[in-house]
């Protein structure tokens, strides 16, 4: 029988189901002096209710959704450090291959899908576009919906610059829809649009080795995007404000676990083939900590994201690093 530790406090966590989380989410790694109701939901779902009604104590949050709340002074969360989510973005931006797009820049004066503006994945693309291929955001015409579904609103609303022009798709058709259709010439977000996984014909990635296109990125800005961060609500880390660090120590702890496991290939623990060799790539393009949380080793990934995040007119004001996570989490112990 599992021994719960006395006076612990009962806090709901929603994250996603991935394995660095596993090793907290059944139970072989605790939150100091917490006893977690955890749920395992999408990023989608989590996020909706975490910024329209803040249901969560601990939860996975949209790192832009999180910075634009921060820069207005009223979220409802302070992150710690967690990096849940992590990506290379060269694989979001989908074209028409019958429109003659065949390199970034000839998505100037484009119409391009996009699920919210303000998703995180969209904002690294679009950094990535203005600063590899001089692709602005005031040259695209943004069309916001849902990818599959009608209805898709933003999880936050926005005001953008009189430059960016955001229309949303016309009422009963998703973005898939205005992608197959051709009424759109490319999508950005971060799933890919069912009629490129059905292998529709005019339907392609922009880059044809995405993959390629990475590497070179990282190598040249030294940059593994960061999508997501751990937020806990901010009425319980102001009354226990040794709650965030605790959290840090928690994750870091899970994430290494799930490495350590995941190194172990006398049977691999992913249903994948040339798993030694991906561990091995990853290793020597980014380090042996590839997927670091905690500030230090991520500050210049996130100070690109809050430059960027302001031009394109998410951030009301500019934001500092520090400003987006709790002081406990700024610094650790060592021994």
């Amino acid at each position: 029988m599992e021994i719960k530790p006395l006076h612990s406090l009962r806090l709901s966590v929603a994250i996603g189901d991935y394995d660095r989380n596993r090793p907290f989410i059944d139970g072989r790694v605790r939150i100091d002096g917490v006893n977690p109701v955890i749920m395992t939901l999408d990023p989608e779902e989590i996020f909706f209710r975490a910024f329209r009604h803040a249901e969560f104590d601990i939860c996975e949050l949209s790192l832009s959704s999180y910075a634009i709340n921060v820069a207005r002074n009223e979220s409802a969360y302070v992150a710690a450090p967690v990096f849940l989510s992590r990506a290379f973005r060269h694989t979001s931006i989908y074209i028409r291959t019958d429109r003659g797009i065949r390199a970034p820049s000839d998505l100037k004066g484009r119409r391009v899908g996009v699920p919210e503006y303000q998703l995180t994945a969209c904002v690294w693309v679009r950094a990535l576009l203005e600063d590899d291929y001089g692709v602005t955001p005031s040259e695209i015409t943004w069309v916001r919906g849902g990818i599959e579904q009608v209805g898709r609103p933003e999880k936050i609303a926005v005001e953008l610059p009189p430059d960016i022009r955001v229309i949303d798709a016309p009422d009963g058709l998703p973005l898939n829809a205005l992608l197959e259709r051709g009424d759109i010439d490319a999508f950005i977000g971060p799933r890919a649009p069912s009629c490129f996984d059905r292998g529709y014909p005019h339907v392609d990635r922009l880059f044809s080795d995405p993959t390629a296109a990475a590497v070179d990125y990282f190598r040249r800005t030294r940059i593994f995007p960061i999508m997501h961060v751990l937020g806990i609500r901010r009425t319980i880390a102001n009354k226990h404000p040794w709650l965030p660090a605790a959290c840090l120590k928690a994750f870091e702890q899970s994430k290494n676990a799930a490495l350590a496991k995941l190194a172990d290939t006398s049977a691999t623990k992913i249903t994948l083939p040339f798993v030694e060799e991906q561990i091995k790539a990853a290793r020597e393009l980014i380090g042996a900590d590839f997927w670091s949380y905690g500030i230090a080793a991520n500050r210049h990934a996130l100070d690109a994201f809050l430059r960027h995040h302001y031009r394109q007119g998410l951030s009301s004001r500019p934001l500092k690093v520090e400003e987006l996570f709790h002081p406990a989490t700024l610094e650790a112990h060592r021994i």
